[in-house]
């Protein structure tokens, strides 16, 4: 079991626009300049189960606790994947395991937010928007890390921020001008159509500054062949992989969010066609996808993979799980230092759960947030305590996880 005292030396205004097909990009190079690290924010919602993604074989409470939901033993065939004796990946998790054996995957757990309660929205909200409480802010942690980036959001020569999917997420929502893309198979727009749009709009304070983030966003976004991931290709690997070529490209964004929905397992977790085996097989192809799609930029990049909140601990009389507290994040990456497993590990005993039924929270989720932001962007101590998560001075960011 992975004690306190181990864990402790493991430490030491969105510019929206038409979704175009096309993205191809040459590849980045192979030493990008330093302040051309790339970080990845992907959002699990629904609250992924820690205990079967990451089950922790080794307690010996686990597998009583578990019932019929507990991942088998690393010696067993069909079992976890081992990651250090004690703790073990999904079976489904295959190619996570090779970044991990490669150390290009660090793994989270008893991790989650300052949120207590089990509200989805509220926990997201308070995820993403960096506050102490739900709907603490309008603005997105990541929008407001942004603008303190370069010159600021007046300013900057590059869109930093792009979102990849059908919404912009809350965390990358706010006053720094940010980018976003959804896959379509609509026709292109006709060139002198969007010529005559920018003319209309050129002196437009609102729309003329979007509609230009647009045409950039359609420049990058050109010859991007959608066929190329099969005509049954699941969206979120689809937008793993333009996530990864967007962020390939040496001058443009440096910043990336997936959202990946559908974990809200309250019914039949266990089997070969439940939703959970889905999405986590799904999970795993999709970070396999995106390590590929950013070529020599993975050495340069982070991957942060977080959720709202774990599950119960114990399961419910329908074979799933109910909303819980405390869960499992990753971080992958070439700019990683992976290989290990980060948690000051609470115990699955009775008197050791939050409230007598919920992995007990021990690392706060903003300490990976805030190491991650400092390394990838180069955001300063004050800015990262003040502007990006007020009220977080007690939140030392986590050190040695970044390269």
């Amino acid at each position: 079991m992975r004690t306190r005292r181990q864990a402790l030396r493991l430490f030491g205004g969105t510019a929206a626009f038409i979704g175009l097909p096309g993205l191809t990009f040459a590849a980045a190079p192979a030493e990008p300049r330093a302040n051309d690290r790339r970080l990845v924010f992907m959002l699990l919602r629904g609250g992924m189960d820690g205990l079967s993604a990451v089950p922790p074989y080794g307690d010996t409470q686990y597998a009583a606790q578990r019932g019929a939901l507990a991942v088998p033993a690393a010696s067993t065939p069909g079992g976890a994947l081992n990651l250090d004796g004690h703790f073990g990946l999904s079976p489904h998790l295959e190619e996570m395991h090779k970044l991990f054996a490669a150390g290009e995957l660090a793994v989270l757990h008893a991790a989650a937010s300052p949120y207590r309660e089990r509200s989805h929205f509220d926990a997201q909200n308070l995820l993403e928007n960096g506050t102490i409480r739900p709907f603490g802010r309008e603005a997105g942690w990541l929008n407001v890390a942004l603008g303190t980036v370069g010159d600021g959001a007046g300013a900057q020569a590059r869109t930093l921020g792009f979102a990849l999917g059908p919404n912009v997420p809350l965390v990358l929502r706010g006053p720094t001008q940010t980018g976003s893309w959804s896959p379509s198979r609509l026709p292109q727009p006709d060139a002198d159509l969007l010529d005559r749009l920018a003319a209309l709009y050129r002196d437009d304070p609102l729309l003329g500054r979007s509609f230009a983030a647009a045409r950039e966003a359609q420049t990058m976004m050109q010859g991007h062949d959608l066929g190329n991931m099969g005509s049954r290709a699941l969206p979120v690997a689809e937008l793993a992989r333009a996530a990864g070529e967007i962020l390939g490209r040496q001058d443009g964004p440096r910043v990336a969010t997936i959202d990946f929905g559908g974990w809200d397992t309250h019914i039949s977790q266990q089997g070969e066609y439940s939703q959970l085996t889905r999405n986590l097989r799904l999970l795993d192809r999709s970070v396999a996808v995106l390590k590929t799609a950013l070529g020599s930029a993975w050495q340069h990049a982070a991957v942060l993979i977080v959720t709202e909140f774990g599950r119960a601990v114990a399961p419910n009389g329908s074979g799933g799980t109910d909303h819980g507290t405390a869960g499992a994040a990753f971080v992958a990456g070439g700019a990683v230092r992976g290989g290990r497993v980060i948690s000051d590990w609470p115990g699955l005993g009775r008197r050791a759960l939050y409230e007598e039924r919920d992995l007990r929270p021990t690392l706060d989720l903003r300490a990976l947030f805030k190491a991650a932001l400092a390394a990838q962007l180069g955001i300063g101590e004050a800015a990262l305590e003040t502007e990006v998560f007020p009220d977080s001075r007690a939140v030392r960011p986590l050190d040695g996880v970044f390269v």
